[in-house]
C-alpha cells in the first residue's frame, strides 16, 4: 500500500502509522532561529475547533494560598470529522496534612457553542469566557455538583508561543502538512474564586498558569510520551512542555518553554530539556514514571544576556496515576480505541517544593517554589 494511503487508513482507523522518519516532522524549533518566541494577544487564543481529527484543550493550573493544587480543563475532540465530543474536567489535590484523596470530576458536555469571536466556550452548565481586554478568563461550571467552579484567572506576564506561529507540523510535504501541534501559554497568572465541594467552598486565591493546546491529528500519532513542568514561586515562573513522537516520526523530541520574572518574559524558546533523572518500575501497567527530575532552560534575553535555569531534585513521593482510557471516556478513548500498542497513563505530581536556579548575565538567584509535574505515557 502506498504511504499516503497507509496514512489515511491510520488517520481514520487509528492504526499505527508507517515509518516516515524524522524528516516528516517540522519542529517549531526551526522557527526559533529567527523568532525565539512571539508575544500573544487576545486573538491568538481563539478556539480552532477543526472539522478534522483533533484534540484541543484549555487548562488552568491553580496553586492556592491554602495549599490546594487544582486544574480545570475543557477538552474538545473530533474523530475523523465524523463525531465531536467535549469534556470538562476538574481535579483538586489536597495538602498532605488534610490526609484526603484527590477529588476528580469529569463530565461530557452537551450543546457546545463558541462566542462569535471564538474566544469563549459554552455548553450546558458551563461558560469559559475571555474578557474584552484579553487578560482574564472566568470559568463557571455546574456540570458536576461534586465540584462547582466559580473562578477567575488573570494574566500577570505576557502570553507567548514559541517561534513565529507556534506550530510543529507533521507530513512528508512541509507545504501540505497533515497534522499540527501548538501550545500557547499564560506562564504566570493569579487566580481567585472558589471550587465548592461536598465539604464546602475552597478559596483558590493564589498563583496560576494557563495553556491552550491544539493537537491537529490523532494524539497517539503525534506523541508517544509527554513531560510537563509548571514551577511557580514568589518572583519566577518556569514552564516546559515536551513531547516525543512515535517511531513513525523518528521518536523526535520537541520541547517548548520559558521563564518569567515578575511581569516580564526572561526567555522563551525550544532550548530547554526535561529529564527523568531517576525512575521506578510500575509493574502493574508496565511504565517507568519519574522519582526525580531535571529541567534546564538556556537562551538569551532580548538585550543579549545569557540566561540559564535549572530545577534538579526529587519529586514528592505522592502522585496520581490516571488511566486515560478509563477515566476520560470522551477524550482519547474514542480516538485511540482499537489502536495497537497504546496504553495511555498520566502520572501527576501535584506539589513538590523545590528550588529554581536562574542566572541572567552575571546575576544568579535561587528561589524556592512549588512544582506541578506530569509524565504521560501513550505508546512505546
Amino acid at each position: 500500500m502506498m504511504s499516503w494511503a497507509k496514512q489515511k487508513l491510520a488517520d481514520v482507523a487509528g492504526t499505527r502509522e508507517p515509518i516516515y522518519g524524522p524528516e516528516a516532522i517540522q519542529s517549531v524549533a526551526k522557527q526559533t532561529e529567527t523568532a525565539p518566541y512571539t508575544e500573544l494577544t487576545r486573538k491568538d487564543f481563539t478556539w480552532s475547533h477543526l472539522n478534522t481529527t483533533c484534540v484541543e484543550t484549555e487548562v488552568f493550573y491553580l496553586m492556592s494560598e491554602g495549599g490546594q493544587i487544582a486544574f480545570v480543563q475543557v477538552i474538545y475532540s473530533n474523530v475523523a470529522g465524523l463525531r465531536t465530543t467535549s469534556q470538562f474536567n476538574c481535579k483538586i489535590y489536597y495538602p498532605k496534612s488534610a490526609n484526603k484523596p484527590s477529588l476528580w470530576s469529569s463530565d461530557q458536555l452537551a450543546n457546545v457553542d463558541f462566542s462569535d469571536d471564538e474566544n469563549s466556550f459554552y455548553a450546558d452548565n458551563l461558560a469559559v469566557e475571555l474578557s474584552e481586554d484579553g487578560n482574564t478568563y472566568t470559568i463557571k461550571s455546574l456540570t458536576n455538583q461534586a465540584s462547582v467552579v466559580n473562578l477567575s484567572v488573570t494574566r500577570t506576564a505576557p502570553a507567548f508561543h514559541v517561534g513565529k506561529d507556534g506550530n510543529s507540523t507533521f507530513g512528508t510535504d512541509p507545504n501540505a502538512p497533515w497534522g499540527t501541534m501548538r501550545h500557547a501559554f499564560w506562564p504566570r497568572a493569579t487566580s481567585s474564586g472558589t471550587i465548592t465541594t461536598a465539604d464546602g467552598a475552597i478559596d483558590f486565591e493564589g498563583k496560576a498558569c494557563f495553556i491552550h493546546c491544539l493537537q491537529g491529528m490523532k494524539p497517539h500519532h503525534a506523541a508517544a510520551k509527554w513531560k510537563f513542568c509548571n514551577f511557580q514561586s514568589e518572583n519566577y515562573s518556569a514552564i516546559a512542555m515536551e513531547f516525543i513522537t512515535p517511531p513513525s516520526y523518528g521518536s523526535t523530541t520537541v520541547t517548548v518553554g520559558g521563564i518569567t520574572k515578575g511581569n516580564e518574559i526572561v526567555w522563551a524558546g525550544t532550548n530547554c530539556t526535561t529529564t527523568w533523572s531517576k525512575v521506578k518500575d510500575d509493574a502493574e501497567v508496565g511504565w517507568q514514571p519519574p522519582e526525580a527530575v531535571k529541567f534546564e532552560w538556556n537562551g538569551k534575553t532580548k538585550d543579549g544576556k545569557n540566561v540559564t535555569g535549572l530545577i534538579d531534585g526529587p519529586l514528592d513521593e505522592h502522585y496520581d496515576r490516571v488511566d486515560i482510557m478509563a477515566e476520560v471516556p470522551g477524550f482519547i478513548k474514542q480516538i485511540v480505541a482499537g489502536a495497537a500498542g497504546t496504553k495511555p497513563y498520566i502520572y501527576q505530581y501535584p506539589k513538590t517544593t523545590i528550588s529554581l536556579k536562574v542566572k541572567i548575565g552575571e546575576e544568579e538567584v535561587v528561589e524556592e517554589g512549588i512544582l506541578y509535574a506530569e509524565a504521560t505515557f501513550i505508546s512505546e
